[in-house]
């Protein structure tokens, strides 16, 4: 009787899988996304699982698959142009689309033509997963610009 008590005590525990999601609104809106889903099974896991989803909404919509990383892994996001975005996770890096949200792969190395303007990043803050906004560069007095 003591055991099963005990085992009804810890079950909440075993049972606790965390599924965050963010998302990175595309020109400030909410048709227009990129959504970073973060799963990690246990509390204490030190990794988690990683997906993504692309949107333009009513046009597409669809979830692709990232795979395992660590469990405070920030992820970048990078605008090469053309709707086609960069997420930089550590070394990883994959390139992902929201004109059609067919268009994802892993890429081997940084293309050619660079990785484009940073975004932002999906991180977690104060134990909440969240997406932060790099700062948008201000003109500065003289023509320069500047980090606001």
């Amino acid at each position: 009787m003591f055991s099963s008590r005990l085992f009804l005590l810890w079950l909440p525990l075993l049972a606790a899988c965390s599924d965050q999601r963010a998302a990175f609104e595309i020109d400030g809106s909410r048709q227009h996304a990129l959504t970073l889903i973060r799963v990690q099974t246990l509390p204490w896991d030190r990794t988690a699982t990683y997906s993504v989803v692309a949107a333009r909404m009513p046009d597409c919509q669809r979830r692709h698959e990232i795979g395992a990383g660590g469990a405070d892994t920030r992820v970048e996001v990078f605008a090469p142009g053309n709707d086609a975005w960069i997420l930089k996770q550590g070394k990883r890096m994959y390139v992902v689309e929201t004109r059609t949200c067919e268009g994802f792969a892993r890429l081997e190395a940084e293309p050619a033509g660079g990785l484009g303007p940073l975004q932002g990043s999906f991180q977690m803050r104060n134990g909440t997963f969240g997406w932060l906004a790099e700062p948008v560069a201000q003109p500065a007095p003289g023509g320069a610009t500047a980090a606001q």
